[in-house]
This record gives structure tokens, C-alpha cells and sequence, in this order.
């Protein structure tokens, strides 16, 4: 098949249309900079209807997975591009004829705090959904399932906490952090999570690319859920960073939170704050999902069960120290 991929300059983007391209697949990339990838590329920003339109061009199917994907930031960056971007790939779908679209979204779509203790894929809710990243995918995935139909059939896939070597996200953070000192266990740290290998997420959507199913959202996570402090600390200690000793009552990890984004958002720092209220949240709260729909619309089942992983990316440490 002829797939375009956006965002491939991420992890899962990058492990996305590897796996696209092993399997034999055309595989076209498009991000803002250069992926370095060995792969037919256009460069430009998702957002834009020109640059998008020359990517999907002759494609079969797209997987959309160019977002902002961050905690802190002013609204009309996320808006600009997760829900203008994903306007963008749906029109130039259409345009183009393209017959399928695998969109990429996120649990938080349809997370209000509570916590998720074995369910499905909820509706997106943009408001309830909680900070600028969720509530902008939500409205994007809202947008990509509404076009389904016609000559593009649109299948929205969230991903669950993806982690893997060079992640700059979750084990980036958690393992910068542990480094300094500055990684404490947010209430107990028995909450149990789901999270998902790399390349696990990535296998799900190329299964994505051909599945018959259409016209709805599923979860896509290992299916091993645990608590939140022993995942924790095993991506520290494959990093070869001292695991968190210390612990915080949620009620003062979420005044810390509130107070680093007011900072934050008061002084315009682009960087991420070490705590935010989304994240002392999620490190406190059960979110963890039934599997069942989506292996079996999917047809597809993780191959790298999660010890596996932890043992892969205390090796991709190993291997060069400089990490």
C-alpha cells in the first residue's frame, strides 16, 4: 500500500512507518523537520492545507499522528496543531480520495479524573476532558471519526502512555528527574496504570492501516497493568537512575502543580514544569482498559510483554553511557 504517515519525526511516528516500510508498504513522511528516515518525505507543517495536500496525494491511507504533545503552552498552539492539523489531514483525505485514515488520539479524550478500572474507549468529551493537549485532541478526534464515510473510512486509535528507547516524553522526564533528586512517588503509588511498548503501539497501527472496523475509538495498551510507583521505578532502574524514596499526598503534589503553572504561564517559560495538577492526577488515579474490542476489531495482540521492555531499554542505556 501507498501510506503516508504524519509526525514521523516522534517515537511512534519514527516506529510507525518503519514498520509500515518493513512489511513493504510506499511509506511518505510528513513533519516540519527532517526525520531521517530512508523515506519518500515532505516537509511542512500539518496545519497547512498546500503541504498536506501534495503528502496524501495518491495515497491509500494516512496514519495521523502530528500533534502538540506537551502539558503546558498557550491554547492556540494545540488548537493550531491538533485540531487545525487534523482538519487538514481529513480535507485532504477527502480530496484525495483516500480510502483510509488511522487518527491518533489519546485515553485523555475521555478522562474527566476519575479513575478508569477496565473500560473501553469512552466518547471524547472536550469539556470535561482535562488541560489544553485533551481537550484539543478531543476535538480533533470528534472532527476525524465525523468524517468517516464516503471514500475515506476513519478508524480513531488511542495509544496508551507509549514509552521506549529515546522517549522524551515519559521515561525522558521520569529518568531526568530521578537524576536530580526530584522524582517522588505521588500518593501511594498503587495505582494501577496501563502503559504500552513502542513497538507494540506501532504494530496496532499498521494492523490499523487494513482492520474492517471503522467509525469509532479503541484503546491500545500492553494489557498488563501496574502500579504506577513499580513502573516508576523499573524505568529508573533501566536508566540507571536511583527509583523515588520519597512520596507526596496528591493534595499537596496538586497545590505544587497548580502553583508551577501559574509560574509558569506568569513568567512565559516554554519549558515543562516539574509538576503539573494533570500529572499529579494521573500518577495518583487508577486508568487502566479493557482490551477485548480493540484485539479483536484489530486483529492484532502485543508481542513485547512489558518485562520484555524494561529489559530492552535498560540495554539501549547499556549500550552508550552519554544517554
Amino acid at each position: 500500500m501507498r501510506v503516508l504517515v504524519t509526525g514521523a519525526s516522534g517515537m511512534l511516528g519514527r516506529a510507525t512507518a518503519t514498520a509500515l516500510a518493513a512489511r513493504g508498504d510506499e511509506v511518505t513522511v510528513l513533519q516540519r523537520r527532517p526525520a531521517g528516515l530512508p523515506l519518500r518525505e515532505v516537509l511542512g507543517d500539518v496545519a497547512d492545507p498546500d503541504a498536506v495536500g501534495r503528502a496524501a496525494r495518491g495515497q491509500d491511507a494516512v496514519v495521523h499522528l502530528a500533534a502538540k504533545v506537551d502539558v503546558t503552552g498557550p491554547w492556540r498552539e494545540y488548537l493550531h496543531a491538533n485540531v487545525t492539523g487534523t482538519r487538514a489531514v481529513v480535507d485532504a483525505c477527502r480530496g484525495a480520495g483516500v480510502g483510509r485514515l488511522v487518527h491518533v488520539s489519546s485515553p485523555s479524550v475521555a478522562h474527566a479524573g476519575a479513575a478508569l478500572v477496565g473500560v473501553g474507549a469512552g466518547p471524547a468529551d472536550p469539556a470535561a476532558a482535562r488541560g489544553a493537549y485533551s481537550r484539543s485532541k478531543a476535538l480533533a478526534e470528534r472532527l476525524a471519526l465525523a468524517a468517516d464515510g464516503g471514500p475515506t473510512a476513519v478508524v480513531a486509535v488511542r495509544p496508551h502512555l507509549v514509552w521506549g528507547p529515546g522517549d522524551p516524553q515519559l521515561v525522558g522526564r521520569i529518568v531526568a528527574r530521578a537524576r536530580t533528586g526530584r522524582l517522588p512517588v505521588v500518593g501511594t503509588g498503587a495505582a494501577l496504570v496501563d502503559t504500552t511498548w513502542v513497538d507494540n503501539a506501532a504494530d496496532a497501527l499498521v494492523a490499523a492501516v487494513e482492520a474492517p472496523v471503522h467509525g469509532e475509538a479503541l484503546v491500545v495498551s500492553n494489557g498488563e497493568p501496574r502500579p504506577v510507583g513499580e513502573v516508576i521505578a523499573a524505568l529508573c532502574r533501566a536508566a540507571g537512575a536511583p527509583p523515588p524514596r520519597r512520596s507526596v499526598p496528591l493534595p499537596a503534589a496538586w497545590a505544587a502543580g497548580a502553583l508551577a503553572e501559574g509560574v509558569w504561564a506568569a513568567t512565559g517559560r516554554r519549558d515543562t514544569p516539574p509538576l503539573t495538577r494533570f500529572l499529579a492526577g494521573q500518577l495518583a488515579t487508577a486508568h487502566w482498559f479493557d482490551q477485548r474490542r480493540t484485539r479483536e476489531a484489530l486483529g492484532w495482540a502485543p508481542r513485547v510483554p512489558l518485562d520484555e521492555g524494561f529489559a530492552r531499554l535498560a540495554r539501549w542505556y547499556a549500550a552508550d553511557p552519554s544517554r
